[in-house]
């Protein structure tokens, strides 16, 4: 048992997560390092598709 149970997140004035984090720490160490970096290189591509988007071509 930790400390933290009493914390309620919704209270924290964090940016909310979805329930991923919460997974990540019962998983073993490399798949945890692994599902985290499917989701950074996930999020990384999308935000290029976005900003791609934003600009305009040279045509």
């Amino acid at each position: 048992m930790d400390d933290y149970e009493h914390l309620d997140p919704d209270e924290s004035g964090y940016a909310p997560v979805d329930h991923t984090a919460q997974r990540l720490a019962l998983l073993p160490l490399e798949e945890a390092h692994d599902r985290l970096l499917l989701t950074v290189a996930q999020e990384a591509d999308r935000l290029a598709k976005e900003i791609a988007a934003r600009i305009p071509s040279e045509n």
